[in-house]
């Protein structure tokens, strides 16, 4: 039987110091060791997207890599990105736009969605989709949720209103 090793990161701006299996994945360790359940495990392949956080600063896989291998890194999860605010405009855009339905694909939507929008300010509607192709959606045929992101771009690049993602 293995032992369980170390190991200790930063989840959400909070050091987590906790002892894991070496073959348990970061969304199980996530959602079971920390109850930090908006990320969640579709495919376990890491094609569906669904499991989508961020790891020093870059949109990974949560179901492919093991929380061995999150030692010393800095996790933000869906959680983080919506308590701090970060993505609000974005969470609203996907509310008014009807950009999600069973909402099981939305918390990898937005993950994807804020990583374009970080690195990429005004984006097209071809440059949203093709951003968006690794993440699987059963329910809305995707286009309110290009709709969404897009109203998001126009909110962000627009000269200072006060106004809301419509």
């Amino acid at each position: 039987m293995t032992a369980p090793m170390p190991v200790s990161l930063t989840v959400n701006g909070e050091q987590v110091d906790a002892h894991v299996l070496p073959r348990l994945n970061l969304a199980d360790f996530l959602r079971e060791h920390l109850q930090l359940t908006g990320t969640h495990v579709g495919c376990e392949h890491g094609v569906c997207g669904a499991c989508t956080v961020r790891v020093n600063g870059d949109i990974v896989r949560s179901c492919l890599l093991l929380a061995v291998q999150a030692h010393g890194a800095a996790v933000e999860t869906i959680e983080g990105l919506s308590d701090s605010g970060e993505i609000a405009d974005l969470q609203s855009a996907f509310c008014n736009r009807n950009a999600l339905q069973c909402g099981f694909c939305t918390p990898g939507m937005l993950m994807a969605a804020q990583d374009l929008l970080t690195h990429e300010p005004a984006p097209d509607r071809e440059r949203i989709r093709e951003h968006l192709s690794g993440n699987y959606c059963r329910c809305t045929g995707y286009q309110a949720i290009v709709d969404a992101v897009e109203a998001t771009v126009r909110l962000r690049n627009a000269p200072a209103q006060g106004g809301q993602a419509s």
